[in-house]
This record gives structure tokens, sequence and C-alpha cells, in this order.
């Protein structure tokens, strides 16, 4: 549709604000209680200093982001342009708590040390963004798109989808509850008393739950009065304030940040990308650079002011774009998170709203990506995708039995690795499958792409790339330098001949052709 009019806020923004919030948000409690609970640091330094710059951080990126599709929506004329969704990178938020600034944290006896660990962490990666973000429109030019929107549902489903699913599944009378009410709206078109978005329905459906079985001594979702008056005591306005020295004091610990740095600054890269992809796919072509680029400059600025987190474009655009999110619901968010977290009022959502009561909404956006893989590809490349997949799940599993070998006091290393393979577990397979997860699914899904469509040359090409970031440490591997995972970079270049070869000598069959 066009229009002559740019609407800033529509009614469908409403439903987008409550969802996409409510995804900031229970990112925001996440991290809180990393910081307090994991690293313990001190409330004065968690709620004075790296919230208000967290929330200084998402305030610049979600009006960037509005102002992107206002600018997009008075170019086209269209009335249905959705703002990008972004945020704090989840799966990024965990490694710089568990790889960088607990380790530092731990060995140091200063959590004060690990969060400026953290902070020369987020630097490094800022520029490895702005860099990056000159190169990525062409990748994103001559990578299939199955590739891209692969790796894509791989995260979603690995990172996105299970965690929420599972925590639905331990607390079902609220999280089941609550996701049947999205469920309904969301995908069946159910509309609600007066049009009240399905978000904020489900989260007080939840919430009425979770207090009453508090009431009748059954404790669905750990609801306390307890907790309600000792978050009360951190409110009070906090502004953030420049961090430039504690920047610079984690350059101490240089060596352990470059390992995970700069192949992670490559992952947000490659990740941005992907989801510019998924957005176009929904109609809103944004360019690539300036994206790229803004996460960069706002996680700089984040980071100059004392947060520890990279900003990242979200998965999600389709799901919110689809419940009728436009430009005013990012802007919307960006206020209220800066509301939030300078005034701390985090603590206090935290103690009211059980995080059981959020979960669905998560994972209602996660089967949206994971579904919009196979739906907007052509047909022939769904093995393609199913490939692509494959990196993460493999990384979570590893993930998974890293943080049980880890509660127990053990590892994967002390504990053996032939001792796990006789009981079924290949850990190796899923440290080298795992490793570099979201580069390796989109070159696997591009080959497999390619060699589908029978263009085996573009894919030999792709294996080439393959075995030239394997070799560095940026896929299939826990380190950067050279010579690394040797086996599996002389793979791909195999990969790679058997390729060529065939492209030259080989009869092939022709591509039965669909249609996207």
């Amino acid at each position: 549709m066009t229009t002559s009019k740019v609407n800033i806020w529509t009614p469908g923004d409403w439903n987008a604000y409550f969802g996409f919030g409510t995804n900031i948000l229970v990112n925001l409690l996440v991290l809180t209680g990393l910081l307090r609970f994991v690293l313990k640091m001190p409330d004065d330094l968690v709620f004075g200093r790296i919230l208000p710059a967290t929330g200084l951080m998402l305030f610049l990126s979600t009006i960037y982001y509005a102002w992107l599709a206002y600018k997009l929506a008075k170019e086209t004329g269209r009335d249905d342009v959705c703002a990008l969704p972004s945020g704090i990178s989840v799966p990024h938020m965990f490694v710089v708590v568990f790889v960088i600034m607990l380790p530092i944290s731990l060995n140091t006896g200063d959590p004060v040390k690990g969060w400026e660990a953290g902070l020369a962490w987020v630097f490094i990666q800022s520029f490895v963004l702005m860099v990056g973000g000159f190169i990525a429109p062409i990748i994103r030019k001559i990578t299939p798109r199955a590739a891209l929107l692969g790796t894509l549902a791989g995260v979603s489903i690995a990172f996105i989808s299970l965690r929420p699913a599972l925590e639905m599944f331990m607390t079902p009378v609220v999280g089941v509850v609550c996701f049947a009410i999205i469920l309904a709206s969301w995908f069946g078109g159910v509309r609600y008393f007066k049009g009240i978005p399905a978000g904020l329905v489900a989260i007080a459906v939840g919430t009425l739950i979770a207090w009453c079985s508090t009431l009748m001594g059954l404790n669905y979702g750990g609801m306390s009065l307890e907790n309600v008056s000792a978050s009360l005591t951190n409110f009070g306005f906090s502004f953030p304030i420049p961090a430039i020295g504690h920047v610079f004091s984690g350059f101490e610990f240089l060596g352990v940040i470059l390992v995970t740095a700069i192949p992670f600054g490559i992952y947000d890269l490659v990740e941005a990308m992907d989801n510019v992809e998924s957005a176009a796919v929904g109609g809103d072509s944004y360019p690539t650079t300036r994206v790229l680029s803004a996460d960069g400059v706002v996680s700089l600025i984040g980071c100059m002011m004392g947060n520890p987190f990279i900003n990242a474009v979200y998965i999600g655009h389709p799901g919110w774009k689809s419940m009728g999110g436009r430009i005013g619901y990012s802007a919307a968010t960006g206020v209220t998170v800066l509301v939030l977290s300078w005034l701390g009022i985090i603590a206090l959502i935290a103690s009211l709203i059980p995080v059981v009561a959020i979960s669905p909404i998560l994972l209602y956006i996660g089967m949206l990506i994971g579904a919009q893989a196979f739906q907007e590809t052509p047909r022939s490349h769904a093995p393609a995708i199913i490939l692509a997949l494959m990196p993460n799940l493999a990384a979570w599993g590893k993930l998974q039995i890293d943080n049980a070998l880890g509660a127990a006091g053990t590892s994967a290393a002390t504990l053996g690795l032939d001792k796990l393979g006789k009981v079924g577990v290949l850990y190796h397979g899923l440290e080298v499958l795992g490793g570099g997860a979201i580069l390796g699914g989109l070159m696997l899904g591009a080959i497999a792409a390619f060699v589908i469509e029978r263009e085996l040359v573009k894919a030999a090409m792709f294996a080439l790339a393959a075995a030239a970031c394997t070799f560095v440490g940026l896929m299939h591997g826990e380190a950067i330098g050279f010579g690394q995972s040797l086996p599996v970079a002389f793979s791909y270049l195999a990969v790679a001949g058997i390729l060529l070869v065939s492209a030259k000598y080989a009869e092939i069959i022709p591509a039965a052709k669909d249609s996207y």
C-alpha cells in the first residue's frame, strides 16, 4: 500500500511494542541476574553504571532504526514499513559473561576487572562491525538466501526458541496458558477485549496466575513480597557517565579478549546481514552498510559509557511486522528502556512479573523465523536449510554439556572425551561442527544450495572460502590463529577440488526448476 503521509504510530504498534518491549525486558532481566548473581558485581555498579549505559545504547539503537524506517516509508510511499528490531546480542551476552568476565573476575578476585575486560571486548567488536559493514553487502549479494535464512533459523531454533519452550513446560500452568493466548491471537486471529494487545494479555494473565499460586502456597513463577520489597532499594536516578579509563584498563587482558572478540565480531557481521536479508524478504530493504555501521557505533558509545554488551539487529522483523508493528514500536521501546534503566525500575519489574509469562513471546518469534527459511526460498533448497541449521544445533548441544559439567565441577577434557563417546556423547564432533556456528552454517548452506542449482563452480568457491575461514579459526575451531582445525580445512579443499573437477568433466543432470 502507498501513502503520502507517514504515520509514526499505528494500532499495530501496540502489539509490537508489548511484544518487542517484553523481549528486551527479558534480556535486561537476564543480564541483570548474570551481573549480580554470577559475576557477584555490587548493585551500585550494576544499577548505577552498567544498566544506565546499556539503556542509553538501546535507546540510540531503537531510535536510529525507527528513523531508518521513517526514511524508507517516505522514499517508497508505503504505509507498511516496519523498523528493524535491535538490542543486546543474546549469544554474546552469555559469551562475554562466561568466557571473558567471569574467568577474569575469579582469577583477579575483582569483579571490576571482569567488567573492564568486557568493555575492552565490546570496543574491539565495535570496530569489526564498522569495518565489516562495507563488505557485508557484497557477501549478501553472492550468498544464496537459503544459506542466509537457514543459519538464521538455526540460531532461532537453538538459542531463541528452545530455552523459552523448556521454561514453559517447566511451569506449564503459567507458560503454556500464556502461549495459548499468544498463539490464538497472533496465529489464529483472535481479537481480545477492545483490541488489548495479546502480549499484554498474556503477561497480565501469567502474572495473575503466578501471584495467586503464591497466595495458595504453590509458588508457580517464584513470586514473593520479600523480593518486591528488596527491589525498591534500587530506585533512584542514575545517569551514565564516561568509563573510558575502564575500557582501556581492560586491554591488559588483550590476549584472552582477542581469541573471542574477532570471531564473534564476524558472527555479529553475518547475523546482522542475515537479519537484513530477512527484513528484505518481508518487504523492507535496508542498507546493510548503514545497519552494521550503526551497530558498531552505538556499541562503541555504549562501552565508552560502561556497557559491556554488544548491540545487534535482532532476529524477528517478520514477526513484529506480521503483528502490525511499523515505526513507533521501536522508538517507544527505546524510550521505555531509557526510563527503566535510568530510574532503577528493572529490579522492581523482575520481582513482579514471572519470566515464564514472557517466554512464549520469544518462542513465537523463533517459530516465525524458522518457518521463514522454508517459506521464502525455493522448495528444492530445503536440504540446504537443514544443513545450515546443524552448526547452531551442535553449538547449543556443546553449551548444554559444558554448563552441566561445569556445575558438577568438572569439564569434558577432565572427564575424558572417550568416556563421553562410550555413552553416545560425541563431544568433539559438537565442538568442531559448532565452532563459529553462524559462519559455518552460512558456508555449508551456500555450498549445498549451489550444488542443488548445479552451479558447481560457485559451490567450489564457497568451499575454498570455508577452508580459509577454518584455517584461521573462524569456523570449526575455538581459537583465532593460523593452522587451526587443519583436517577440516583440508576437507573443504577436497570438496572444492571435487566440485571443480565435476563441473569440468562430469555429466550433470539439469536441476528441476521451482519458485520462491
